[in-house]
């Protein structure tokens, strides 16, 4: 399976619901850690920074292979996303990624307002193909980045982690494909990172719809298409009603494809200071 289809799923699989949706949430930060594992064996290792303000969020991902799989083809990326806080709804606005695999580097840029994809930067470009399904612009609206769309706000008053969370459809653009994420609820667990986090997750069983950008003959898509046991397990940024992934499994023919956080630190973060409240002093 390629490495970019399955590193860009990956990326999106918490993507269980449109970012716009849901109640206002407090502040909070998350400082994770997390690995990757092919059958067992160790292939890679991550981080990732979310820092949820009061009117503006940032999300910050990097990670690198490792081991084994070095020997045969290195590679490293680095994902950011941004965007404002109105109203309690998370409303991307600026999305970048770099991919770098041996000697070749792809970086995507992406400005998004409403919904709407205005700016697009993409090298290489797409190479053309007479079978690859085009993306329109009707494709380009009402989508989110996949790095914002990995940060789920739960509606309501009640528990954040709870079966509520799943059973949702989200439509993804990541500047070269348009899919939808559908998720449905699988099951509660208890999760314990080595460092940091050790509480409930809400497990959801994840389904992959390819929209347009894709080529429909190629092997990966139509194994994603097919597949019928990723999850994705998800735990809160504390001081928030936002959930992330903790843990990602993905099978592939060698073997469950796992990305595991060993360290997650999250906490709330004191509101800041208001022009209101700074004159009340």
């Amino acid at each position: 399976m390629p490495r970019l289809v399955l590193l860009r799923v990956a990326l999106a699989l918490a993507a269980t619901a449109p970012a716009l949706a849901g109640p206002a949430a407090a502040q909070g930060k998350l400082d994770a850690h997390y690995t990757a594992s092919l059958a067992g064996v160790p292939i890679g290792r991550g981080g990732w920074v979310v820092d949820i303000g009061s009117d503006q969020y940032t999300s910050v991902a990097s990670g690198m292979t490792t081991g084994l799989l070095r020997v045969f083809a290195s590679g490293e990326g680095t994902g950011v996303a941004r965007g404002h806080i109105r109203n309690g709804m998370l409303i991307p606005a600026d999305y970048a990624a770099t991919i770098v695999t041996g000697r070749k580097t792809e970086e995507l840029r992406m400005s998004i307002a409403g919904g709407v994809v205005k700016d697009l930067s993409v090298d290489p470009p797409t190479p053309p193909h007479p079978e690859r399904i085009p993306i329109t612009e009707a494709h380009r609206r009402g989508v989110i980045d996949p790095m914002t769309a990995s940060l789920l706000r739960v509606p309501g008053t009640g528990e954040v982690v709870s079966p509520e969370a799943c059973n949702r459809t989200s439509a993804i653009f990541d500047g070269r494909l348009r899919y939808d994420l559908s998720v449905a609820f699988k099951r509660m667990e208890t999760v314990k990172a080595e460092k940091g986090y050790e509480g409930p997750a809400v497990v959801c069983a994840v389904y992959f719809t390819p929209v347009a950008g894709y080529i429909p003959g190629r092997a990966a898509i139509k194994y994603l298409a097919r597949q019928r046991d990723m999850e994705v397990a998800m735990v809160p940024i504390a001081g928030t009603r936002i959930l992330v992934p903790f843990r990602i499994t993905i099978p592939t023919p060698l073997g469950n494809a796992v990305l595991q956080a060993i360290q997650f630190d999250t906490a709330p973060q004191p509101p800041k200071p208001t022009p209101t409240s700074l004159r009340g002093r």
